[in-house]
């Protein structure tokens, strides 16, 4: 019997989502394993591999990397982490949600993986300078570093994959998902605060040495370099502003994190092999040999042969929009949610043969950003914090928090598909 190119495509990618899935080996190295395969029996071809290589993604998250790992031996992370813990005055409670919004609002502008690699080591200090127990602090951190890494196009590599793909730009994610992750935000801090409310009750006199003793800490300390420090705060800014007016501009935005980090190695004069050692080299490999093992989906017509099953069945864009977000969280909740969104972006995009597929985009965004908070590997960023609090003897058993998290989860996501069918439906 002949196999075909579109049974090797598909059991290439079952393959390969196995290993990413039973994390023996490193994700990346399944990922190029999988792409070599596939290159390797022509089911891709050499010269089309440009082609399926997204490299809008993998320069903007390249040049995102390099704008962070400069900034970070300035000190402007722990800076911004005392201010905050001096700005609540000793309130558990203030601390808990001022965190969560300079996380979410971190976490929109950098990765939410960088954030809560900066900002942890710093929450727990603050835990332990207060004698409370840190776990309502490092649950709300996890869920506040996805859903506001899911407002806008740089926050989440599922978000930067599906601008990328479908041309959307900076300022309609913001305007499209944006208002969702405050509302969102909003609830799922009321949610904490009635989860955690006696571990985060002091009384007045343990609130006021909390304060004494929080007030001690000089943020000024806390910036090791001050050039550095003006420099990271300008081209931060700089870059952040050049992402609202890219597409006035006629500027994708990998290029406005590519001109950010050149910008900025220029002027900090930083020496370039170490900042670019630091660089997440694993991650954007994955991304590439991904792109090429889903691409092996779509250059045998597999793709298009699900998305015109799932239309036949599919009887409105609202239904589709439904099932995309659903589908997407669910599922983000127990794999990846990278390649998750790798496998889905194609079939959007055979979808729109029939429908409008603007809605869609959001749905998927939606689903794979916010499904991530359902379990303990449902994001990068959740694995990455309790990783750090094992560290520091600190256990957050994966059914401790599937509790919390599906709650979360499903709580976050019908809020989100709501106000999407409002936008998208209703009016």
């Amino acid at each position: 019997m002949i196999v075909g190119p579109e049974l090797i495509a598909v059991a290439v990618f079952l393959f390969t989502y196995a290993l990413i899935i039973d994390e023996r080996i490193h994700r990346a190295v399944a990922a190029m394993l999988g792409a070599s395969i596939i290159v390797f029996l022509h089911i891709v071809p050499w010269e089309k591999i440009p082609e399926y290589i997204d490299l809008g993604t993998i320069f903007l998250l390249m040049g995102m990397m390099i704008i962070v790992n400069t900034a970070r031996g300035s000190g402007l992370f722990e800076y911004i982490a005392i201010k905050t813990a001096k700005l609540a005055k000793g309130s558990p409670i203030r601390v808990l949600l001022l965190f969560s919004v300079v996380t979410a609002v971190t976490s929109a502008f950098l990765d939410n993986v960088t954030t809560v690699l900066l900002l942890t080591p710093m929450l727990l200090y603050i835990a332990n300078v207060m004698r409370i127990n840190p776990l309502p602090f490092l649950i709300a951190e996890i869920f506040a570093s996805n859903i506001g890494g899911a407002a806008t196009l740089i926050g989440d590599p599922p978000n930067i994959m599906i601008g990328s793909a479908a041309g959307l730009t900076f300022n309609e994610f913001i305007v499209n998902m944006g208002p969702i992750m405050v509302v969102d935000l909003i609830v799922v801090m009321g949610m904490l605060f009635l989860i955690y409310r006696k571990e985060l009750r002091v009384s007045a006199a343990e609130q006021e040495g909390i304060a004494k003793t929080l007030a001690d800490l000089n943020e000024q300390e806390a910036i090791r370099d001050r050039s550095l420090f003006n420099k990271s705060v300008a081209v931060i800014a700089l870059v952040v502003g050049m992402f609202f007016v890219h597409d006035h501009l006629g500027l994708e935005p990998a290029l406005v994190a590519l001109i950010g980090a050149s910008i900025f190695l220029f002027w900090s004069r930083q020496p370039p092999e170490e900042i670019f050692e630091k660089i997440e080299w694993p991650a954007l490999f994955f991304f590439g040999g991904l792109f090429i093992v889903v691409g092996a989906l779509v250059e045998t017509g597999t793709i298009a042969a699900v998305a015109g099953l799932v239309v036949n069945n599919v009887h409105s864009e609202g239904e589709a929009m439904l099932i995309i977000a659903w589908f997407a969280a669910i599922a983000s909740a127990i794999v990846d949610n990278i390649p998750l969104t790798a496998t889905l972006i194609p079939l959007i995009q055979d979808m729109g043969v029939s429908m409008d597929t603007y809605p869609l985009w959001w749905a998927l965004s939606l689903g794979a950003c916010l499904g991530g908070n359902g379990t303990a590997i449902g994001a990068s960023a959740n694995v990455v914090v309790l990783g750090i609090a094992a560290r520091n003897e600190i256990s957050i058993s994966f059914v401790e928090f599937l509790k919390v998290g599906m709650l979360v989860l499903f709580v976050t996501v019908a809020i989100g598909t709501a106000i999407l069918w409002l936008n998208f439906v209703v009016l």
